[in-house]
């Protein structure tokens, strides 16, 4: 069946949910101005499943439009009651790189419980290349969440602040290969003689996908 914005559209409308998420869905078929146009009904959706999935295409078809993306995606990431809606605003925002929402997201990063929303902020202000994340992402580095502590070590690279590098060497030790592994690659972003000593120390890792990253930046 071919889909049209008028099929789409019809699916966007149905009572069924089912159809609802299935029309959000087939809006990737569509040109993206076409479906930054229809996104904005199923965006305010009753089901959270359908919010989800049509905030998470925000990240993309947000580019159509940067203001009114702004303003969608922040009333979502203050004021959505589903957790991993909030997640998704904050990936959206971030890839975006919409910097007028750093504050909100560091707001939101030292109040909420949840780690979803944590983590997602955390990887959203290394992407924005926002120089005040750098204060934010020391934190999360000591969050007891290992999966915060993993994200913020790749956004510290991302960012490229080189205060991070003397904050990245205790992990080079870190029994979490993965940790590991993404201190490699934060390093080799970050640049400076000092990386590259430290760079060496990881290119004897013994675990294999570890040393060879680390050698491949040397």
């Amino acid at each position: 069946m071919t889909i049209t914005p008028e099929s789409v559209q019809q699916l966007l409308s149905s009572d069924d949910f089912g159809d609802r998420l299935r029309g959000v869905n087939q809006l990737r078929e569509l040109p993206p101005v076409i479906a930054f146009e229809l996104i904005q009904v199923p965006i305010k959706d009753s089901n959270s499943r359908v919010r989800y999935a049509a905030v998470s295409q925000m990240a993309t078809l947000g580019e159509q439009n940067l203001e009114t993306s702004y303003q969608i995606l922040h009333h979502h990431l203050l004021n959505d009651p589903e957790i991993d809606v909030q997640a998704a605003a904050a990936d959206a925002l971030g890839a975006l790189k919409l910097k007028d929402a750093f504050d909100d997201l560091q707001n939101l990063y030292n109040t909420t419980p949840e780690w979803l929303v944590k983590l997602s902020i955390v990887a959203a202000v290394g992407v924005i290349e926002e120089p005040r994340a750098f204060d934010l992402l020391e934190i999360a580095l000591q969050d007891d969440n290992t999966l915060i502590q993993t994200v913020a070590i790749s956004a510290l690279g991302e960012l490229g602040d080189r205060r991070a590098v003397p904050l990245l060497v205790p992990y080079i030790t870190n029994s979490d290969w993965q940790i590991r592994y993404r201190v490699a690659q934060a390093l080799s972003r970050l640049g400076g003689r000092e990386v590259e000593t430290l760079l060496k120390q990881l290119a004897e890792d013994e675990v294999e996908i570890v040393a060879k990253e680390a050698r491949a930046q040397l």
